[in-house]
């Protein structure tokens, strides 16, 4: 688990890294989000999940910041995890695109469920598409979360425009 905090506080570095070396309005504000899905944390059942996010661009890029907060809960047990992820589409803005992405999540999990209570930082592995509907975008994401309850979900989406 130590190699998973590692690469994660690694991700973080970076990421900051990049914020600073950039110019100040490089990435503005592009879109606001929900999401819906199912998740299966390990040693529990899947469970109804969901959450917000909002999407950070730079204009004529491929690449986006998304930080997002996500939360499950199954038999008592509880995670609500912030995100911050990085992710890229292929396809230019305005056509239906695969992206594939990588981020990092701090887990805070319930005290009432199995498992341990408390706090856990994760890795985010993730793909999907967007689909372009007017100005919005629908997405479906398969997401994997590397922790100490490791956890796979499948999201579905929409995000909405935010002009910067």
């Amino acid at each position: 688990m130590k190699t998973i905090h590692g690469i994660v506080l690694a991700c973080f570095a970076v990421l900051a890294t990049a914020g600073w070396t950039a110019p100040a309005q490089s990435f503005g504000l592009s879109g606001a989000g929900v999401r819906l899905g199912t998740t299966d944390a390990e040693d529990a059942d899947a469970s109804l999940s969901g959450g917000g996010h909002l999407e950070f661009e730079e204009a004529g890029s491929r690449v986006h910041i998304m930080p997002s907060v996500l939360f499950w809960s199954n038999s008592g047990l509880t995670d609500v995890n912030p995100n911050f992820d990085l992710y890229y589409h292929f396809a230019p803005a305005g056509r239906v695109s695969p992206y594939v992405g990588a981020g990092a999540a701090v887990h805070m999990y319930s005290a009432d469920g199995p498992g341990d209570p408390g706090t856990d930082l994760g890795l985010n592995l993730f793909g999907g598409a967007v689909f372009p509907m007017g100005s919005s975008r629908l997405f479906a994401e398969l997401r994997y979360s590397a922790t100490d309850l490791s956890q796979t979900s499948l999201f579905g989406g929409l995000t909405f425009p935010i002009s910067h």
